[in-house]
């Protein structure tokens, strides 16, 4: 059982991850074209919170995570209501491939800081999109390590101008970067630090 596998249960009693997760989505309905034939996919989907927030917008939601426990506590709340056009898989992207069909979008917010090698991951989500597709990274702009406590083996945030770069060397195009949410966190007693998350689209 991972670290997100224990976090699971609680994940969405956290008012940040809410109030988070209700200004990403506020943010990407300003940005995405609203086509409801659009096939999405959210990467790390988690339990997914942003895509429920989002589901009007498309026709077909895929909640892609390698942790089961998540995906189980999105299934249960698709069987609270009628949520046919979700669908989970259990996939850890990193050391596996997609071989399904093609997303006219891709999502994911607080997971690229998790992913070792960010490039290939870009590589793959380019083959994984339709032409003129849309790619949309929720994260973490650059910050001291304090996030994560300076333990975990995660990037300590982003330079938004170096991901633009490295999206464009991927065939990205069209990015753009604004400033999406703060999070507010005690680092130690009495010590509450304020970590800025942006938004960045990138189409194919």
């Amino acid at each position: 059982m991972n670290e997100f596998d224990q976090k699971a249960r609680d994940w969405d009693k956290n008012r940040m991850h809410l109030e988070r997760t209700m200004a990403v989505a506020r943010q990407l309905s300003k940005l995405i074209p609203h086509k409801p034939s659009m096939k999405a996919l959210e990467f790390g989907a988690g339990t997914g919170l942003l895509s429920f927030y989002l589901k009007d917008r498309f026709s077909e939601i895929t909640l892609m995570d390698n942790s089961a426990e998540m995906l189980k506590m999105a299934e249960q709340k698709m069987e609270a209501d009628d949520h046919s056009k979700f669908k989970t898989l259990f996939l850890n992207l990193e050391k596996d491939e997609y071989n399904g069909d093609p997303f006219d979008i891709i999502y994911s917010q607080m997971v690229l800081h998790h992913i070792k090698d960010t490039a290939a991951i870009f590589r793959k989500f380019n083959r994984m999109l339709n032409p003129g597709g849309v790619l949309a990274i929720a994260d973490l702009y650059q910050e001291d390590g304090s996030f994560h406590d300076g333990n975990m083996n995660v990037h300590k945030g982003f330079d938004p101008e170096k991901l633009a770069s490295a999206l464009l060397q991927q065939g990205f195009h069209d990015i753009q970067i604004d400033p999406c949410f703060v999070i507010w966190k005690e680092v130690s007693e009495g010590n509450i630090k304020e970590y800025p998350v942006f938004l960045m689209t990138a189409h194919t």
